[in-house]
């Protein structure tokens, strides 16, 4: 439908030019309102006469003709915008004292069109058809790269706007412009997108950038703090914020369920678990439909993940509670936070700024960045086609003097505007990558968020590999602040926890801190994230329930997802009654779960892995919005009193027992290892006493990962102390762990076949 102009106020008029309507406004812009689209070819019907009916056919690729009628639209209407040059700084919208600043940084693009939707508009679902247009005149709104314009009387909210670049056509110089298309703001601090998640009755639905100035600013209170929580004293939850309680088990009203609300209502299972920081996949904007704009093996799937970010400063919409607005995304996510904050969790966002949604050339998805200026948002082989070290089809050029400005001014605006805690970087050694693709030893982004003053306060943790091969666990470059996901932990605890020989000394290294990677310059054991399950390959019941990968699910015949998994399925792949393989399988879920909770460094686990969920073997499960990746409630109460109450007494353990986090890497006195086996491969059993020069409540901790039984020596306590058993992971629940610990500990202690100890001395 063509919109009403009435709220305009500079006197224009609409005359007949070319094909499209136009109104001529001072200062060289050019309002215009026009059926369009990314692939429309535009043909009027007839000529245009005073108080005639127009009728506009668009035809798209699929050769449907949409007809629109706007009633009587006379050449001699009076219509208006009051505009004036604008500023070109800050980039994005903002309000200035004479209206709405826009601003766009395009360096190759020929011309620059605002188009703007008013929200008057009583259309559900807005698209490109029919918004008004400003043209930006070079001469006027131009200052170096950047494009602006500053509009005068628009609405202090819900305003819809997106930008039609034009620029050279040519490929194979990397210019990638098409002005048929509407393009969302890089520095849109809202987006408005389809209503509600995975609704494809919108399958199409166009994304567009929008502000509110109106609102007052949130109130997180007189008595709020931020938990400042020491890195060393971190216990890290990976989580997805719609799969948390999306399922209709979470018992929560269908409104806020899968919402930033919905989170909220299950704080009090976060604190009963003892975690004090969750890792939140992204919440960025993005497109959960991406998968289905086209037939492909995968065009049943809803990206659930949210790795292939539309945008990078507002928060995902369709995260808010009831339909996907933006302005309430934005105030319930900050509600989020404070809640969390107030329970004493902190907030870390899993970020991703090595791609984004816009694929490759082959099957482009044109929204942003692409549209705006190709050549400088993305790194460019020498040919000018797209590098791919992300395996998403295109590079985000993360080092280019623009781009790097833009991912600053992202992580900031998280931090003043939403409080977050950290960042978890995914892909993070394309970050490392110069503009040509090629690593760098000191990148300048890198450094740049190291040592940025309103980042100072933040975790900031490394994914550090890409899919180009840059493989950097203890080597990322760090400036002694950057932490990295070790996986090289992953691995080495898997193998030796399963029983692989030769693992016994790089499972001793891994969990007393991984010092062959951490201890250069002033690094510290806490650098090193460990885990033994993320979101991408096994949860931690399938870990111990299948060898191999079963992600037929995926449409792609199984070849998705990694191979490398060092999983075993104790004697049966998959789910079976065999009640030995179950009980094995317990024990090795404990066994994992321990050794992560008593090693030096920091622990991150997964959602879900604190009730044992399963995902039937599918180890890449990101397009699946179901309960494969859904919390299972009721599978949580089934477990609350045995695996979830391990889980949780262990990670409270951890907290009360210094010599588990310490500071420093561990010196001489501080460990004995009780072994003079290193050299055979076979041997599979470590102890372990962890000393506590303090308090005297040292801890002895030993792993059999042998098919059969170890009689392990204990050492003596210290003077005037015995030891309590406080773990076995072969005893039922509640004998597997006692908090307070049992008496009697003899000098000898029988350790059951794949199982683990652990002693404190009182």
């Amino acid at each position: 439908m063509l919109n009403s102009l009435s709220t305009c106020a500079l006197s224009t008029a609409f005359h007949s030019s070319g094909n499209a309507f136009s109104c001529f406004v001072p200062m060289g812009l050019k309002l215009s309102r026009k059926p369009s689209g990314a692939t429309f070819s535009r043909v009027f019907s007839r000529k245009i006469k005073d108080r005639s009916t127009l009728k506009v056919s668009c035809r798209r690729a699929d050769q449907r003709v949409v007809e629109e009628e706007a009633a009587s639209p006379m050449t001699e209407t009076r219509q208006s915008f009051n505009v004036s040059s604008g500023e070109k700084s800050p980039l994005g919208v903002s309000q200035v004292d004479n209206g709405i600043n826009f601003a766009l940084f395009s360096q190759n693009a020929t011309s620059v069109t605002l188009c703007l939707s008013l929200p008057h508009s009583n259309e559900a679902n807005v698209n490109d058809d029919g918004m008004i247009e400003l043209v930006l005149d070079p001469n006027k709104n131009k200052t170096g790269d950047t494009w602006h314009i500053c509009v005068k009387d628009l609405p202090l909210r819900n305003v819809l706007y997106g930008y039609r670049v034009d620029g050279p056509g040519e490929w194979n110089q990397g210019h990638r412009f098409d002005s048929s298309i509407v393009l969302l703001d890089p520095y849109a601090k809202l987006v408005k997108g389809r209503r509600f998640f995975g609704d494809s009755s919108p399958k199409f639905a166009k994304f567009y950038g929008t502000y509110d100035f109106e609102s007052s600013p949130f109130n997180w209170g007189d008595e709020y703090e931020f938990p400042n929580i020491p890195e060393k004293d971190l216990v890290v939850y990976e989580m997805n914020v719609r799969a948390f309680t999306a399922d209709e088990s979470s018992g929560i009203d269908s409104a806020i369920a899968g919402s930033y609300l919905g989170l909220i209502e299950k704080i009090p299972h976060l604190v009963d678990l003892g975690i004090n920081a969750v890792e939140l996949l992204p919440v960025f904007e993005f497109d959960e439909l991406e998968l289905q704009r086209r037939p492909n093996p995968r065009d049943h799937m809803v990206n659930t993940w949210g790795y292939s970010t539309i945008n990078f400063f507002a928060p995902m919409s369709r995260y808010a509670s009831g339909e996907g607005d933006p302005i309430k995304a934005s105030k319930e996510f900050k509600e989020m936070v404070k809640a969390l904050h107030s329970a004493g969790i902190e907030v870390i966002l899993d970020v991703v700024y090595n791609h984004t949604n816009e694929a490759d050339d082959k099957y482009p998805y044109t929204t942003s960045f692409r549209g705006i200026d190709n050549k400088i948002y993305y790194m460019l082989d020498p040919n000018n086609q797209l590098l791919n070290f992300s395996g998403c089809g295109n590079t985000l050029n993360c080092n280019h003097p623009v781009v790097m400005e833009l991912i600053l001014d992202s992580l900031r605006h998280w931090v003043t505007e939403y409080h977050v805690d950290g960042f978890r970087f995914d892909l993070a050694s394309v970050l490392c990558r110069g503009t040509d693709g090629s690593p760098l030893n000191a990148p300048p982004l890198i450094r740049a968020i190291a040592k940025d003053s309103v980042l100072s306060r933040c975790k900031i943790i490394a994914e550090p590999w890409d899919c180009g091969g840059l493989y950097l666990v203890g080597k990322f470059p760090n400036w002694d602040r950057w932490a990295e996901w070790n996986g090289m932990y992953r691995d080495d605890v898997r193998r030796f926890i399963k029983g692989d020989s030769g693992m016994k000394g790089s499972f001793a290294t891994r969990i007393s801190g991984s010092s062959d990677l951490y201890q250069v310059n002033q690094r510290k054991p806490y650098h090193g994230v460990n885990f033994v399950i993320a979101h991408d390959g096994f949860t931690l019941r399938d870990l111990v329930t299948y060898n191999f990968k079963h992600n037929e699910a995926n449409g792609e015949g199984g070849n998705d997802g990694c191979n490398d998994n060092h999983s075993w399925n104790c004697g049966f792949e998959g789910e079976t009654g065999d009640a030995h393989i179950k009980s094995l399988r317990a024990r090795q879920m404990k066994n994992f779960h321990l050794a992560l909770m008593i090693s030096q460094g920091t622990p991150m686990m997964l959602m879900g892995d604190e009730y044992g969920h399963t995902r039937y073997g599918n180890n890449n499960s990101y397009g699946h919005d179901t309960a494969l990746n859904n919390f299972q409630w009721k599978e949580l109460d089934a477990k609350k009193q045995n695996h979830f109450r391990f889980f949780s007494e262990v990670i409270k353990f951890r907290h009360s027992h210094h010599v588990l986090k310490h500071e420093n890497f561990l010196s001489k006195g501080e460990i004995t290892w009780h072994e003079d086996n290193w050299g055979n491969p076979e041997s599979k059993f470590l102890a372990f006493t962890l000393h506590d020069s303090a308090g005297w409540r040292d801890i002895y901790a030993a792993f059999n990962a042998h098919d059969y039984f170890v009689k392990a020596l204990i050492p003596p306590p210290p003077p005037g102390k015995q030891w309590f058993r406080v773990a076995d992971t072969n005893l039922e629940s509640p004998n597997d762990f006692v908090r307070e610990g049992v008496a009697g500990v003899a000098e000898t202690y029988n350790v059951a076949p794949f199982s683990s100890v652990l002693l404190q001395s009182k």
